[in-house]
């Protein structure tokens, strides 16, 4: 048994732990080996010793922080049209915004127009986030994958988000399977990009040293090449869920007649500015809020598989 470079005595010392089965010390030997070649996927880099914490990290102090901005954009928004800088049928104030807000709301239209944006978003990056899944792993472990795949799909994410309406329109006709197929196009390519990236560029030893402990196909990729993307992968999940909120407004262009991109569209037509900027705030009160959820989740799958 022999593995290149300086991981050769890590992997011998792992050999040699009485009582382990064959998987963990594969792991446990990719993840040393990892750490001394400056991988700092596996443990050692757990291991590391962090930078010193600041005021900065504190999450009460970055909650406030956060704030500030958003704060003064409020504050000058008010200032602006209180003193009347822009005329009102450009730019109303923020309390205009609230009151169409409010009369949505006591219309009992509001919610439903966030619900059904809400689940389009979901349903189109769940799928869209699978599929990408699927392909990354053929185009990032198979050479013959990578030549076939990839010039193709290189192209297809060039497209525009609005290059596909009116192909979707005519083959899935403008019911929800248009709407949410456009919004999974949009989640697929930063999960397939980030994820392909990732799994072609893992460390050799790592592999090396698992295959040395007879791991093949499943038990290789879920032992030593799932945990050395991860991160990439919660990173391509939060980039495709980005997305999929900015696809979801051309997919509800797509002959729609209720959601948030709907909100956007009508309220142009009608000049309703209040009720414009009211959907952006919301579409970007729900985007931060989807993204601290994943954050959540995060937070999770970097302390189960790193």
């Amino acid at each position: 048994m022999s593995v290149p470079g300086s991981g050769v005595a890590l992997v011998v010392d792992a050999a040699s732990a009485a009582g382990r089965t064959a998987e963990a010390e594969a792991l446990d030997a990719a993840r040393r080996a990892d750490g001394s070649t400056g991988g700092g996927t596996g443990r050692a880099g757990a291991d590391a010793p962090s930078a010193p914490r600041t005021v900065w990290d504190r999450t009460g102090v970055r909650l406030a922080a956060g704030a500030v901005l958003p704060l003064l954009i409020l504050l000058a928004w008010q200032i602006t049209t209180a003193a009347e800088l822009v005329p009102a049928y450009r730019l109303p104030g923020p309390w205009a915004v609230v009151q169409a807000g409010v009369e949505l709301l006591e219309r009992g239209e509001l919610g439903l127009h966030i619900a059904i944006s809400v689940q389009r978003v979901l349903i189109g990056f769940a799928a869209g986030s699978v599929v990408g899944l699927a392909v990354a792993a053929v185009v990032g472990l198979s050479r013959a994958g990578d030549a076939l795949l990839n010039p193709t799909l290189a192209a297809l994410r060039a497209v525009p988000s609005l290059a596909w309406v009116p192909l979707l329109i005519l083959w899935l006709q403008i019911g929800e399977e248009s709407k949410i197929t456009l919004i999974a196009i949009g989640a697929f390519f930063p999960v397939f990009t980030t994820v392909a990236a990732a799994l072609r560029h893992i460390d050799p030893h790592l592999v090396e040293a698992g295959r040395c402990f007879g791991l093949r196909g499943w038990s290789l990729f879920r032992t030593i090449q799932l945990p050395a993307v991860v991160p990439s992968v919660v990173s391509g999940l939060r980039l495709a869920l980005a997305q999929a909120w900015l696809f979801l407004v051309a997919a509800e262009l797509i002959a729609s007649s209720m959601g948030l991109g709907f909100i956007l569209n009508d309220s142009q037509q009608t000049g309703r500015v209040d009720r414009i900027l009211l959907a952006i705030v919301l579409l970007a009160l729900l985007g931060s809020l989807t993204n601290a959820l994943l954050g959540i989740a995060e937070k999770k799958l970097l302390r189960r598989w790193t």
